[in-house]
C-alpha cells in the first residue's frame, strides 16, 4: 500500500494518503495540469463534466421539479391559493433549514401576492414537526391551506387529525420515509422509497432546496394558467441566499444541485439584498462577504440559537422582514440568545464528555442525563461524535422520564436508518432522520435496551468505517507555499462543504518554534521550515487530544509534517494564510 509522504500512522493513529490515488477517481491514462481540475476530480468530478462543476450554475444542474412525486399536485394546489387568496399557513421546523424553507416560500407568495405566515413550533413546549393539536388549531383561525417544511415525513397522527379537520395539508420534506407515508394531499420528498430513480438522486437535498423545487413548478403553473399576463414574473434566483444558507448550515452533501445552490446563493448573499440577513452579518462582526463556512460557523448558529434557546419563529421573521429597524433588533436577539446557546452548550458538553467513559466500546456512544437544555443536545453529539471517532446520541431526560435525543454519525454509518429500526422495533416513541444526523423520543427506562440495539445492528458498520479512516490529502507545500495566492487558487474548486471536501494540504518538514493553549482548548503554533519561513497554525479543540500534546510538548529540533486546510486569517491589517491542524506526523 502506497502511502502519502511514507505516513503509514500519524500522530492521530491514521494513515495519511492521497485523495483519488484509488483506480476510479480519474479517468485512466488522464492527468489533468492545473490545480482546480485536480481537485475537482479526486473529489468525483468526470472529465467532461469539469467545466460545469468548475462554475456551477442552476441552469446546468436544476432537474425539472415534475420529476418528483406529488410535485405537480402541491403546485397546483398552492396556485389555487393565490388565485383565491386563501389563508396559508407555512408550518416549519425550528432550525436554520425550516427557517430557510418557510421564508422562502413566504417570501415568494408575497411576491405572487398573497400573504403567508409562518408557525415555528417551541422546541421544548412542542417537540419536533407537527403535531395535531396545532394543525387543528390553525384550520380552526380559518386556514385552508398548511404547508410543512422540513418536517412532517412521518407524522402519521398529526396529519390524520389535520385531514379530519378537513385542511388541506402538503408536506415539503427531506428526512428518510417509512414505506408507508401519512395522509396528505401532497408528500414532496426525494427521500420517498416510491421516489422514481432520477429524482431519487437529488435525496442529499435540504429542506430549503425541495422548497426551491416546489417555487419553480408554482411560478410554471402560475405561468401556464396566465397569471403574469398583467403581473410580474418573481424572481426565483433572488432567494438563492436563503437557499445556500439552509443548505450549508443543514450539513448537506455539495453534490450536484447543492453545489449550484451555494455558489450562487453566496453571489446573491454578497449583494445584501435580503433585509434580515444583512442584518445577520453586520451582526456576526463580517466584515467581507460570506464564505461558505461562514453560512455553516457564522450565520447558521445565529438563526438556530432563536430555535434552541429563544423564540423559535425569530428565524423566520428575520429572513422574512421588510422593515430594516426590526432586523436589527432580530439580528440583535439572536447574537444574545447564541451567547446563552454557548454558554449551555459548554455546560452540556462538559458533563457528556464524563459520562462518555463509562461507555466503553459501544459503537454508539449514548449519553443521557436529567436537566439537560434539549436545544443544546444536537451540538454536543457533534462534539462528542468528534472526540469519540463513532456515532454519538446525548438524550436529555425530562421530569416524566422521557428523554429528547439527538444523534450524529460517521462517515458510512446510517444512523437515521438505524433510528427508525429501533422505532419500528418498540424501543423509541418517536424517531427519524438522515444518514448522518437523527432525532428520538425515548422513555428511560428504554434507553439501555436501545444502547444495546445500536450496538449490535451497527457495530460492524462503524467498525469499517474505523478501520477505513485516513487523511486524505490534496497537495504538499513547503512553508511559502502556503500564502494567500495558494488559498485563492484553490478556492476555485469550491464551495467546499460536506460530500464536497475542502483540500488537505501537506506541509513541511517542519519544526515547532511555539506553541501554546488559548480561547477553549485551542491549540496555537508557530511553526518554521527549511527554507527559513515560517507559518502560523491552530487545531480547535485539539489541545487535550494527542495531536495537541504531542505539539505542546515537540522538541524544537525534532522534525515533523503538518496537515490541515489553509484559511485566511483576515483579522489583521493584511490578510495573512494560516494551518488549520488536522493531524501531524514526524519525519525522525
Amino acid at each position: 500500500m502506497t502511502f502519502a509522504l511514507d505516513v503509514a500512522r500519524s500522530i492521530t493513529g491514521q494513515p495519511w494518503k492521497w485523495r483519488g490515488q484509488g483506480a476510479d477517481a480519474r479517468e485512466p491514462g488522464y492527468m489533468p495540469d492545473d490545480l482546480v481540475t485536480q481537485l475537482l476530480m479526486a473529489r468525483g468530478c468526470t472529465r467532461d463534466a469539469v467545466e460545469a462543476h468548475r462554475n456551477p450554475t442552476i441552469r446546468a444542474f436544476m432537474p425539472d421539479p415534475s420529476l418528483f412525486r406529488d410535485m405537480d399536485v402541491a403546485a397546483e394546489r398552492l396556485a389555487d391559493a393565490v388565485e383565491r387568496q386563501e389563508d396559508v399557513r407555512i408550518f416549519g421546523d425550528y432550525d436554520v433549514d425550516g427557517a430557510t424553507s418557510a421564508a422562502l416560500l413566504i417570501r415568494l407568495l408575497r411576491d405572487l401576492g398573497l400573504t403567508a405566515r409562518p408557525y415555528i413550533p417551541d422546541r421544548l413546549m412542542e417537540g419536533y414537526g407537527p403535531s395535531g393539536e396545532a394543525l387543528v388549531r390553525l384550520a380552526g383561525e380559518g386556514a385552508s391551506l398548511i404547508v410543512t417544511v422540513d418536517c412532517g415525513a412521518q407524522a402519521f397522527d398529526a396529519l390524520d387529525m389535520a385531514a379530519r379537520a378537513g385542511v388541506d395539508v402538503v408536506v415539503v420534506d427531506h428526512h428518510k420515509c417509512s414505506a408507508a407515508l401519512p395522509t396528505a394531499l401532497a408528500l414532496v420528498n426525494p427521500n420517498r422509497l416510491d421516489e422514481g430513480e432520477e429524482a431519487a438522486t437529488h435525496g442529499h437535498l435540504a429542506a430549503v432546496g425541495v422548497a426551491f423545487l416546489l417555487g419553480a413548478a408554482l411560478v410554471r403553473v402560475l405561468r401556464g394558467r396566465g397569471w403574469f399576463a398583467s403581473r410580474a414574473v418573481p424572481d426565483l434566483m433572488a432567494l438563492l441566499d436563503i437557499v445556500a444558507l439552509g443548505t450549508v448550515a443543514d450539513v448537506a452533501q455539495l453534490r450536484g444541485l447543492n453545489r449550484a445552490f451555494v455558489a450562487q446563493g453566496l453571489k446573491v448573499m454578497a449583494k445584501r439584498a435580503n433585509i434580515g440577513l444583512a442584518a445577520l452579518i453586520d451582526g456576526s462582526r463580517l466584515t467581507r462577504a460570506p464564505l461558505c463556512h461562514d453560512l455553516g460557523f457564522a450565520l447558521g448558529p445565529r438563526i438556530n440559537a432563536g430555535g434552541r434557546v429563544g423564540q423559535a419563529d425569530l428565524g423566520v421573521r428575520l429572513l422574512t422582514t421588510q422593515d430594516p429597524l426590526e432586523a436589527a433588533q432580530i439580528a440583535a436577539q439572536l447574537e444574545q440568545y447564541n451567547e446563552e446557546r454557548r454558554a449551555i452548550e459548554s455546560s452540556v458538553q462538559e458533563q457528556a464528555q464524563e459520562l462518555l467513559a463509562a461507555q466503553g466500546n459501544r459503537a454508539v456512544a449514548v449519553i443521557a442525563r436529567a436537566g439537560w437544555h434539549p436545544g443544546v443536545i444536537g451540538i454536543v453529539a457533534g462534539r462528542i461524535k468528534e472526540a469519540a471517532g463513532r456515532p454519538a446520541i446525548v438524550i436529555a431526560l425530562d421530569e416524566d422520564g422521557v428523554g429528547k435525543g439527538s444523534g450524529r454519525s460517521i462517515s458510512g454509518v446510517d444512523l437515521g436508518a438505524a433510528v427508525m429500526a429501533a422505532k419500528d422495533s418498540g424501543l423509541l416513541i418517536a424517531g427519524g432522520g438522515h444518514a448522518m444526523a437523527a432525532g428520538l423520543t425515548v422513555a428511560a427506562d428504554k434507553i439501555d435496551a436501545l444502547a444495546d440495539y445500536l450496538d449490535e445492528r451497527l457495530s460492524a458498520s462503524v467498525a469499517r468505517a474505523r478501520d477505513d479512516r485516513a487523511l486524505l490529502l490534496d497537495a504538499v507545500l513547503a512553508p511559502s507555499g502556503v500564502n494567500p495566492d495558494f488559498v485563492a487558487a484553490i478556492e476555485a474548486g469550491g464551495p467546499y462543504g460536506a460530500g464536497w471536501p475542502a483540500p488537505l494540504i501537506a506541509a513541511g518538514p517542519m519544526r515547532v518554534v511555539k506553541a501554546d493553549v488559548v480561547g477553549n482548548g485551542h491549540l496555537r503554533a508557530i511553526m518554521a521550515g527549511a527554507d527559513g519561513r515560517s507559518i502560523k497554525t491552530i487545531a480547535f479543540r485539539k489541545a487535550e487530544t494527542d495531536l495537541g500534546q504531542a505539539i505542546l510538548a515537540a522538541p524544537r529540533d525534532r522534525r515533523l509534517w503538518v496537515a490541515g486546510r489553509v484559511k485566511i486569517d483576515d483579522w489583521g491589517n493584511r490578510p495573512a494564510a494560516e494551518l488549520h491542524l488536522e493531524d501531524a506526523a514526524w519525519i525522525d
